[in-house]
């Protein structure tokens, strides 16, 4: 039965159609550097902002009118009707999701598996006739009071066996449905104050707990792409997991590298005083870059408002990163948005996927097009040019060392720099978007 009747498949019509149910900018078999266009965006559908959440907020109950109903097991059985009926119309070929997202809780965990399970079966089947895969699931260990004090870097034993038993239950899960990626995000893992948080406990216990799961998915032969998620704050007050370079030097030091990789989020970039494309260009130059999700935040609030993407410069810087980075491997573009409280009706949902993917193409496009004629490319040869030759080629194939370099410089006279002309560059890029 539809749930979304009066919408039928979303179509590309091009950039001067008016049709707001139509792609402008996003055709799939467009080829763009020698890939499909899908191929160098793989869109993802985020279960948690699309189909779970209700449009509150903190000073207001949800006002999202949704055409699916019940409770319980009947609810997240709608749930997943309405979800591939949204995939299939809107053609997006992922979705992701966190395990309490589509299946409630029960009274104990052997419970709250069991309802999993009924679920994961339904999901199961509907995979067989749908062109639809799992991008990436994830376990909520940040919602449920006994997370009170973290999960993998919790005060209480009892509550990190419980989030390894959630986290195995995920890879299995991941298993199952065929994810192309596990996401651990550390919604609780952090901290409000030192006075009472033995920090050196709580990040060899959270390395322990990833250790463990590299075991446990070898052991099952689950092989999707660990990913972290970093965030700097909210809900915890100090997160482990600050930024992309915080996120990289844990893993170096407990010997995790080989095996994560990092889920770049645009609004936790900003949360932690980056820009997206900062904290994709950190992760892409150090060969941690697996994943993104997509989304902005609000430059006037303080918070992760998770508005879906439409900052085109934003957009299109990031994916001068995933272009450089020759594609995202086996992560995507994961919609971790939310339509606005007051756009509340369900044709609100293809609206504002349409934007973000009609904005990510359109960012694709340029990005490619600055990759084709050098632009950045020969901003920086030029800006770095005196490394190229002389004292500055000893420097880079380690020739040179203190004692040369002051026999070089000890005589000369005044340093001639040279401009290094943003201002120009900046209406250069605004020239390709534009």
């Amino acid at each position: 039965m539809s749930v979304f009747k009066e919408i039928g498949n979303i179509r590309y019509e091009g950039k001067d159609s008016k049709n707001p149910l139509a792609f402008k900018h996003y055709n799939p078999d467009e080829v763009v550097l020698g890939k499909r266009m899908e191929e160098y965006l793989r869109f993802a559908c985020a279960y948690w902002h699309t189909f779970t959440a209700e449009g509150s907020d903190p000073f207001g109950a949800g006002t999202a009118i949704r055409p699916w109903k019940g409770s319980g097991l009947d609810l997240a059985k709608a749930r997943v009707e309405a979800s591939f009926e949204f995939y299939e119309k809107l053609g997006i070929p992922f979705f992701c999701f966190h395990d309490r997202d589509i299946a409630p809780e029960g009274a104990t965990l052997r419970e709250t598996n069991k309802n999993l399970d009924v679920i994961v079966g339904m999901m199961k089947d509907y995979m067989k006739t749908s062109k639809v895969k799992l991008l990436w699931n994830t376990a909520n260990m940040f919602t449920n009071p006994r997370f009170v004090h973290g999960a993998a870097t919790t005060s209480n034993a009892e509550v990190f066996a419980y989030a390894a038993a959630q986290v195995k239950k995920g890879l299995e899960t991941g298993l199952e449905l065929g994810s192309e990626n596990y996401v651990f995000w550390g919604g609780r893992e952090g901290y409000e104050s030192l006075l009472n948080t033995n920090m050196k406990l709580e990040l060899d216990n959270l390395a322990r707990f990833f250790h463990m799961a590299i075991a446990y998915a070898d052991e099952i032969g689950y092989k999707g792409q660990f990913l972290i998620e970093p965030k700097p704050k909210e809900p915890s007050k100090h997160q482990y997991d600050f930024d992309a370079a915080t996120t990289i030097a844990f893993l170096k030091t407990y010997g995790l590298d080989d095996r994560f990789k990092l889920n770049i989020e645009a609004n936790h970039a900003t949360l932690a005083g980056h820009t997206f494309e900062h904290e994709l260009h950190v992760s892409r130059i150090n060969g941690m870059l697996g994943s993104i999700d997509a989304n902005q935040g609000d430059t006037l609030l303080g918070w992760d408002t998770d508005e879906f993407p439409t900052d085109l410069y934003s957009v299109t810087l990031a994916m001068y990163e995933i272009v450089q980075n020759g594609g995202i491997g086996s992560g995507g573009v994961n919609f971790d948005a939310k339509v606005r409280r007051q756009s509340f009706e369900a044709d609100d949902l293809f609206f504002a996927h349409i934007a973000g993917m009609d904005t990510f193409a359109r960012g694709l496009k340029v990005a490619a097009k600055l990759v084709e004629d050098k632009v950045l490319e020969n901003v920086l040869d030029d800006r770095y040019e005196s490394f190229r030759s002389g004292i500055g080629l000893d420097i880079v194939s380690g020739k040179a060392d203190f004692k040369s370099l002051e026999a070089y410089i000890i005589d000369k006279g005044e340093i001639a720099n040279k401009s290094g002309r943003l201002e120009q560059i900046r209406a250069t890029l605004n020239d390709y978007i534009f």
